[in-house]
């Protein structure tokens, strides 16, 4: 039986937008600019790779209270259902979570959904315990990776589960997505944050993405495509049969530690699937695109009023925008089974084409007889 693969460090040559200058909204962000910010919220990582043909993982978004007798108000938000979001009807039922929510590949999804049960039955105060929903999502990276094999086994979920960690998180080519591609470049996992003042309360917002969903990459109103980038990670012309640009999906995980109820937590997790397009994204018929928000204080006082969730909401926009990025330019080069690979995004062309000029306007063609 295989190892698991050990947690990839955040730290790396690869820098992120904000060490670009590239600032998306007006609030600061925490710390680590990571969903780690959020007082009691933990990231682990497992990367599983056997190169060429496995390149795969799982990442898991531990809150350190959550269990079946110390559930957590959660919402969640389905913007394409081509997916495999395991816990999802009761989690919608009840707006509650029992377990860390864990990122993988598709066929791999039901493994670690199994693994996740048996590591939360061992739990403190789990004994007595006979029903349990974990909550798992996918993503597709059977580009890059062999996914028929299910790689991703119970001792790499527990890998996971076990390391989670608070401070910076690993992004790009780490855990559930070491195989992922996004909007024509290869992604992986990516992180923000924002401080917000909600009703003269400050609270924290953080997002976590598993970016593998198709479109058009828009940084700042500006497009950016493989071939406007005219080059991998090698230098070369970019031409090599990567999945076409309306397929794909997206998990998006955020949390807060602003008093909300389930309802309104929901409305938070649609605002994180609507700022997947303002990175471009398709939403196209074979995507999955969802978003699973929660609170980490179930006894938080008063929930904040709807009239005063507009910074939230602006937070969590501004926040999976950024992830989206910090994925792409986290990302480094994998080449798959048949030598598959993806572009990388490469940071010194995204500055370039965000401070040249924007091209001409074509001019309308000609009315036709």
């Amino acid at each position: 039986m295989e190892p698991p693969a050990r947690p990839q460090s955040a730290a790396g040559t690869r820098r992120r937008a904000r060490d670009l200058g590239i600032v998306i909204g007006g609030a600061a962000p925490g710390p680590s600019n990571a969903i780690t910010d959020v007082p009691g919220v933990r990231v682990g990582h497992t990367t599983v790779r056997r190169p060429p043909d496995v390149h795969s993982g799982v990442t898991a978004v531990v809150p350190d209270t959550v269990g079946p007798h110390t559930p957590l108000p959660a919402g969640v938000f389905t913007g394409n259902g081509y997916g495999k979001l395991i816990g999802t009807t009761q989690l919608t039922e009840l707006g509650t979570l029992e377990t860390p929510v864990l990122l993988t590949s598709t066929l791999s999804a039901f493994r670690v959904a199994d693994a996740l049960v048996g590591w939360m039955l061992e739990r403190p105060g789990c004994d007595e315990v006979q029903s349990l929903n974990p909550v798992v999502g996918e993503c597709n990276d059977g580009f890059l990776s062999d996914i028929r094999t299910r790689p991703v086994h119970e001792e790499h979920v527990r890998a996971a589960l076990d390391g989670a960690s608070g401070g910076p998180v690993a992004e790009g080519c780490v855990g559930a997505g070491t195989g992922t591609v996004a909007l024509g470049f290869k992604a992986g996992i990516g992180t923000a944050s924002r401080t917000l003042d909600l009703a003269g309360r400050c609270f924290t917002a953080g997002v976590l993405v598993q970016a593998n969903f198709g479109g058009t990459l828009r940084v700042l109103g500006r497009t950016v495509t493989p071939r406007s980038t005219g080059r991998d990670t090698d230098g070369r012309d970019t031409d090599d049969g990567a999945p076409v640009a309306e397929t794909g999906s997206c998990m998006i995980v955020v949390a807060t530690d602003a008093p909300l109820d389930a309802r309104r937590l929901t409305r938070v997790a649609r605002r994180a699937v609507f700022a997947l397009a303002r990175t471009g994204a398709a939403y196209s018929h074979g995507s999955g695109d969802y978003a699973v928000a929660f609170g980490t204080r179930p006894g938080g006082g008063a929930p904040v009023a709807d009239a005063d969730l507009g910074p939230l909401f602006e937070a969590v926009l501004d926040g999976v925008e950024e992830a989206v990025l910090n994925s792409l330019l986290a990302a480094t080069k994998v080449t798959g089974p048949g030598g598959r690979t993806v572009p990388v995004l490469p940071a010194d062309v995204l500055l370039a084409a965000l401070t040249s000029p924007p091209p001409p306007l074509s001019p309308p063609a000609p009315p036709t007889a």
